[in-house]
């Protein structure tokens, strides 16, 4: 029986990596004989490494492509191709757990496919559980706790559904934890920047889409008091605009995002910028808005900004 990789998306945050090793273990437990390994497609950011230390989880390792050792894989947290491991055109995809939108993505044979409009793909995968009636063990369950807190900000993003609420309740009881106090600290353990530099800083956490006939780069940096990495405005700029042009966005939009706040600046190269403008409804004076209250990248960027370009 050959092998099966379950993994996240490229630039894996925490519920990537949350729920790849979830799902693997979930699909352990319905078929005992399948060979299943959770990877990732990249390494784990310090949030997550906070919540994997704090868990005594392993880190999933790190793959470039899924041939040889894997002809089968299930994508977790995404479904876009560009979003993917390299080689994903030469593996059979056997199934998707995701929350984002379905774009760029088919497969020659039928597949298992699950998609919910909610805030985290771990809330998904608690679900799964009680379907199945598969107990969480008490570490994954607080993995799976990070995963929610991470994408709701605390359950205080738009993104957050009564699901994720009573999932992050339930699962924080699993582990043993205070939601609001680990949830703080989880959030501050991801706006360590470190001595990062803007080109690895603007890649930690990017995404790429396409929207018409216009490819797309949306990234994110957690912060906790954006102005320290206002104060780098230019770096970012420059870095961006190097990167769009090696990689052919005709968009690079950097979201600065306050945790604790709820709000984000947003810097942006390319064009057109005035679809950003009309998408957001934000003003871009030399790269720079102003992002009030937007803070998902999933329900509050890529919905408009792939309408507005629509329309170009």
């Amino acid at each position: 029986m050959s092998k099966t990789f379950v993994f996240g998306h490229r630039n894996p945050d925490t519920d990537a990596i949350a729920s790849a090793i979830v799902m693997a273990h979930l699909e352990s437990q319905l078929s005992p004989d399948a060979q299943i390994e959770a990877v990732a497609l990249g390494d784990p950011s310090s949030e997550t490494r906070y919540a994997l230390e704090h868990f005594g989880i392993v880190a999933p390792r790190v793959i470039e492509t899924a041939r040889p050792d894997a002809e089968q894989v299930i994508l977790v947290d995404h479904n876009e191709r560009q979003q993917s491991v390299r080689d994903i055109d030469e593996v059979v995809i056997t199934k998707v757990v995701d929350h984002h939108r379905i774009a760029n993505f088919e497969t020659s044979a039928p597949l298992w496919f699950r998609a919910e409009p909610l805030g985290c793909t771990c809330t998904i995968l608690w679900r799964m559980y009680d379907e199945n009636d598969v107990p969480i063990p008490a570490d994954l369950a607080g993995l799976m706790a990070s995963a929610i807190i991470s994408d709701t900000l605390l359950l205080r993003s738009p993104t957050t559904t009564e699901y994720d609420r009573r999932a992050a309740s339930d699962l924080a009881g699993r582990a043993g934890i205070d939601l609001q106090r680990y949830g703080t600290d989880l959030l501050r353990a991801g706006t360590d920047v470190g001595d990062l530099s803007a080109t690895e800083l603007i890649d930690r956490d990017a995404k790429s889409y396409t929207m018409g006939s216009t490819t797309v780069r949306v990234a994110q940096i957690n912060t906790v008091g954006t102005g320290p990495l206002l104060a780098r405005r230019d770096e970012f700029l420059a870095a961006m605009k190097a990167e769009a042009q090696q990689a052919g966005y005709g968009l690079f939009l950097l979201l600065i995002t306050d945790v604790l706040e709820v709000d984000s600046d947003l810097l942006v190269v390319g064009e057109p910028l005035e679809a950003v403008e009309k998408a957001l409804g934000v003003s871009v004076h030399d790269g720079h808005a102003s992002a009030p209250g937007i803070v998902s990248r999933k329900k509050q960027v890529v919905p408009q900004l792939t309408e507005a370009l629509r329309e170009n």
